[in-house]
């Protein structure tokens, strides 16, 4: 079964740090793109970081500077450390990965930065 589960998110001041993590369960292989979309209320899921398998690396212009993504093809698993967080920050966090052609997401772990 193909799954993708996600864990790191809660509740952090602002200034806070945070890491989430995606693990892809064994049965997907040929993982290409990993990255991270988030979604606040009442907005539009948007990119927040995607790592590709040769460890190119793009983020939206607003997490640039605070936030860092990284992968560990090993465990099939792609991290975000999230510092200097702001109230901004808040919303649902999915993990998705790309792997022959499909695009896997997870279920979405909430972060809430408090001011």
């Amino acid at each position: 079964q193909v799954q993708l589960v996600e864990s790191g998110g809660g509740l952090v001041q602002a200034g806070g740090s945070r890491r989430l993590s995606c693990a892809a369960s064994a049965s997907i292989f040929g993982i290409n793109n990993m990255g991270w979309y988030r979604q606040a209320p009442g907005k539009q899921r948007e990119l927040v970081a995607v790592i590709t398998s040769s460890s190119r690396i793009n983020y939206a212009d607003s997490v640039k500077g605070r936030f860092s993504i990284s992968r560990d093809n090993a465990k099939n698993t792609v991290y975000l450390q999230m510092n200097g967080l702001k109230p901004e920050d808040t919303g649902v966090y999915y993990c998705y990965v790309d792997s022959r052609g499909f695009t896997y997401w997870g279920q979405g772990t909430q972060v809430t930065v408090s001011s």
